[in-house]
């Protein structure tokens, strides 16, 4: 060619699909240029200088772009699917689930998120990154278990599992589903005492149980689920959102007569949905502290699906 190629100009060809488009870009790739000088009354004031490459990754690889960014992606991927702590010969999981350590070192506790295991040999929480053992104890050397209930930062009420070691020392444990996880350990290990508190209401004359709870509130245009607190207290069971100004819910639980475990939608995973019935009423739940909320009301109702060997139905998010 003589002379200097001309300029490209934008065409238009309705024939072209949005297919048509990414299959260059993938493929082939674009780059682009672009100068934007913004002038007020012939004065600029704002410039724009753009370069930008648009292309696939097997495209931009194969000219040597991002080339460090693919191998430090590549490289994490890895590490982070390594979610199986080294086992010993033989050993076998058991529970593995969400969880974590209470790191109580200091002068206040730190809660440390990993990833919960009990095994046929020991019990460890295991992070995967950075990769490391946060806590864990042969299950010949664990004492005694108890169940315990602490207030979140958020306000709600979590069951926990506290793990004591003979001759001292033990750690604090978080589970996905704490009663499962300590039923289990005392199963693998029998002589494992158990100091898991039963449901009889405080000495200090507070609720008989309390914590964070969905309602699922009817409404003319569909139920609606929405969070917080409910409180079991003299015979009532009441639930009340922080923005309502009376409880929504306020039923005598007298009038319980049945108190169940269904499958269903929740608002999140990890919860239980669990439906109280009543004459002319059913309330519908969402808990993940279901197993205490039925021992708690079991008193007043005929409790379904709480047998220890049940498994607890889980919802899907929606």
């Amino acid at each position: 060619m003589n002379g200097p190629s001309a300029p490209l100009r934008p065409t238009r060809d309705p024939q072209v699909t949005l297919d048509d488009l990414l299959e260059v870009v993938l493929n082939k790739g674009a780059v682009l240029h672009l100068d934007l000088i913004i002038a007020v009354a012939d004065i600029p004031l704002i410039g724009v200088n753009l370069r930008a490459a648009i292309a696939g990754m097997e495209t931009m690889l194969e000219y040597g772009l991002l080339q460090q960014w693919d191998a430090d992606t590549r490289a994490w991927a890895e590490r982070a699917t390594a979610a199986t702590p080294e086992l010993k010969q033989d050993e076998r999981v058991v529970i593995r689930s969400f969880g974590g350590h209470c790191d109580e070192r200091g002068l206040s506790k730190t809660w440390r998120p990993g990833t919960l295991f009990l095994t046929d040999r020991r019990v460890l929480v295991y992070r995967r990154e950075p990769r490391g053992v946060l806590w864990e104890a042969r299950l010949e050397d664990v004492d005694a278990t108890r169940l315990q209930s602490e207030r979140t930062v958020g306000g709600e009420e979590r069951l926990r599992v506290r793990v004591e070691l003979t001759g001292g020392g033990g750690a604090l444990l978080s589970a996905a589903k704490p009663e499962e996880f300590d039923e289990s350990l005392r199963r693998l290990a029998p002589h494992v005492r158990s100091e898991a508190p039963g449901p009889l209401a405080p000495d200090d004359g507070g609720p008989e149980c309390e914590g964070h709870m969905w309602y699922h509130e009817p409404r003319r245009d569909g139920a609606l689920w929405r969070g917080g607190r409910a409180r079991l207290e003299n015979g009532r069971l009441t639930w009340r959102a922080p923005t309502d100004g009376r409880p929504a819910v306020n039923l005598d639980t007298g009038r319980i007569h049945g108190v169940r475990l269904e499958p269903g939608s929740t608002p999140s995973t990890g919860l239980d949905r669990l439906v109280v019935d009543a004459p002319g009423e059913q309330l519908v739940l969402a808990t993940a502290e279901a197993p205490r909320w039925m021992r708690a009301l079991a008193p007043s109702a005929r409790a379904v699906g709480a047998g220890p060997d049940r498994k607890e139905p889980h919802g899907h998010h929606r």
